[in-house]
């Protein structure tokens, strides 16, 4: 909530743009970046999570005995009043971190997702998704487990190594999805749901694997699940191990319940434990490339929302648990410097609906909106506000394929080259794919613009002192301040005028304990920091 109160100004630069700025500043290299799926099981109801309030006679009319309300004090959010009018959106009111995200330039709308000729089963509209085809594609291996086959060959036989200590991919739960499958062989993938308890199961006392296996299709059962065990085994140190070596803020606590009215296998927060352990396992070193975690329930056929309040009850509750857990885990994140390096997105089989049924509830739909996290994103929303004039045999028309946002995430996020991208059976979506991603040099582009040509911290790691050095091709007003991750000023280093030239500054870390710190040159017209590590 202090996200959407008045912002503390410092220097002229509100501290709320500029933690996201800093945040921005500190891009990792493409080898580093991070995706993590939320799975939304069970069909999302996206119209009362993202309402076309440019359209709210035509929405109460077709839902009214559900509809969020347009008053009081549980009305809708207001997503941006810079909108036109007839592409406003509304957030239901339990969405207040997506709203904090959004403002923070660390959340993107993709409206109307889906794929052509929907498919409304739970099962195969959750394959669909996960083997990254169409609705009459039938392939044998998830998109993921095809990305990691063709950007990590020879796995399993040669991983672990030097290169990828970590598994290349992790999915929360007691049960592995499709989309880590691959073509042949163990999945890319592996499932836990306590990195500690997967230590303890996988390390126990087995049995001795057999040194024989018929050439049967009951051999090549044995053969593939003694792979699995094999994998797991060689992987839970190394999981255990960064999970002991990471942390997760102090600062920051990640919601454990919903806090109104709801019945009571509602109330706890599914997200929150999966994404804390997400967090720190990034925070322990891992280099794990894809994580899947999972929030269910979202089948809300019956009782959607309490009878005398719309904006309560199940859905409200999903909706609150998702947005708050993972506006905690980007906050965990920024305070560790992490945050620029994962990104984040939510997907579900199909939307509900455009009517309500009589029960207060929602049944099976097409498409739906995406929200994407992290602060490499562009700001904003991609698409228009859905059409209640038009559409599609009672659903909301599809205007992208989710292919097109995912294509994005591989080509533009973790830079998969096409040769790749055409193994993962997205070729025909390069072209299409949404423009979503900051480009990682757009701070340093901006600087430049303004005067400031280079940047530069030596030594780093620092003990005693450390220098800062920069390039002006002008004359340039700024100044130097030292952070800690958490967004708190330790030190003016500098604050005057240059001269076109090189200049130096020396800057004391004697004092400082171990860990990382931002070193932020700024001015009025700019804001540019570089990570600094005290030993």
């Amino acid at each position: 909530m202090a996200a959407l109160s008045a912002p503390i100004i410092l220097n002229g630069i509100p501290m709320n743009l500029m933690a996201a700025s800093l945040t921005k500043m500190m891009a990792s290299s493409p080898n580093d970046r991070v995706v993590v799926m939320i799975q939304l099981s069970g069909g999302n109801d996206g119209l009362n999570m993202i309402i076309p309030i440019g359209q709210y006679d035509s929405y109460v009319d077709y839902r009214e005995n559900i509809a969020i309300p347009d008053s009081g004090d549980r009305k809708y959010i207001v997503l941006d009043e810079n909108m036109p009018e007839e592409e406003k959106l509304g957030l239901h009111p339990d969405m207040i971190g997506l709203k904090a995200m959004y403002d923070e330039q660390m959340a993107h709308i993709v409206q109307n997702v889906g794929y052509e000729d929907m498919n409304m089963s739970h099962f195969r509209g959750r394959d669909i998704f996960f083997m990254g085809g169409g609705v009459n594609d039938y392939y044998a291996s998830g998109w993921m487990g095809r990305y990691l086959n063709e950007t990590y060959p020879g796995y399993p036989d040669d991983y672990p190594n030097d290169e990828m200590l970590d598994p290349l991919g992790i999915e929360f739960g007691y049960a592995q999805s499709f989309a880590f499958q691959r073509e042949e062989g163990i999945p890319a993938g592996l499932a836990i749901y306590d990195p500690n308890a997967f230590y303890d199961l996988v390390s126990g006392t087995g049995v001795e694997p057999p040194t024989w296996l018929p050439d049967t299709y009951a051999g090549e059962e044995l053969q593939y699940l003694m792979e699995l065990e094999l994998k797991s085994n060689q992987y839970a140190e190394r999981i255990k191990f960064t999970y002991d070596n990471g942390i997760n803020s102090s600062s920051v606590s990640y919601p454990d319940v919903y806090p109104y009215d709801v019945p009571d296998n509602y109330r706890d927060n599914p997200l929150s434990w999966q994404l804390k352990n997400v967090a720190r396992l990034i925070s322990g070193g891992s280099k794990t490339k894809l994580f899947i975690v999972k929030v269910e329930r979202f089948d809300t056929h019956v009782e959607q929302t309490l009878e005398n309040d719309t904006t309560m009850g199940i859905h409200a509750s999903l909706l609150y648990n998702v947005n708050m857990a993972v506006k905690a885990f980007y906050d965990d994140l920024s305070e560790q410097g992490l945050a620029d390096k994962v990104f984040s997105f939510t997907l579900s089989e199909f939307g509900r609906r455009v009517n309500s049924n009589d029960s207060r509830g929602t049944d099976h739909g097409k498409a739906a909106p995406m929200l994407l996290f992290g602060p490499m994103l562009k700001p904003g929303v991609s698409g228009h506000a859905p059409d209640l004039s038009d559409l599609d045999d009672g659903n909301l028309r599809v205007e992208f394929d989710y292919r097109q946002v995912l294509t994005s995430v591989l080509k533009d996020w973790l830079e998969t080259p096409d040769d790749v991208i055409e193994e993962v059976f997205w070729s025909d979506f390069i072209d299409s794919r949404l423009d979503l991603f900051l480009s990682p040099n757009y701070v340093q582009d901006i600087a430049k613009s303004k005067g400031l040509n280079e940047i530069d911290i030596y030594p780093n790691p620092a003990h005693t002192f450390t220098t800062l050095s920069l390039n002006l091709d002008r004359s340039l007003e700024f100044e130097i301040l030292l952070f800690n991750t958490s967004g708190s000023m330790l030190n003016r280093v500098y604050h005057g005028t240059k001269a076109a030239g090189a200049h130096e500054f020396v800057v004391d870390v004697s004092s400082l304990p171990k860990g990382m710190y931002l070193l932020q040159v700024q001015n009025n017209s700019f804001s540019i920091s570089r990570k600094l590590i005290v030993k």
